[in-house]
């Protein structure tokens, strides 16, 4: 049976608090997690959304409490 999205989303979301470091471009979040490109966009912004993630200009993902001074 398939992860729900609100399970996908939880885990994402602990590998990243698990991890305060974990710096990742949406192709390698894609295949970390084994996720299709329109999820991973779909999920990646909804934790930008949140504030939870903040996206760097060359596109990586990290936590958005550890981005302070990142471009």
């Amino acid at each position: 049976m398939a992860e729900q999205p609100l399970d996908v989303l939880r885990r994402v979301r602990g590998e990243y608090i698990e991890m305060p470091g974990l710096r990742l471009t949406i192709a390698q979040a894609q295949r970390l997690w084994g996720l299709d490109r329109a999820v991973c966009d779909a999920l990646l912004g909804a934790l930008v959304e949140a504030k939870f993630l903040f996206r760097t200009r060359d596109g990586a993902y990290m936590r958005a409490d550890h981005a302070i001074g990142t471009s």
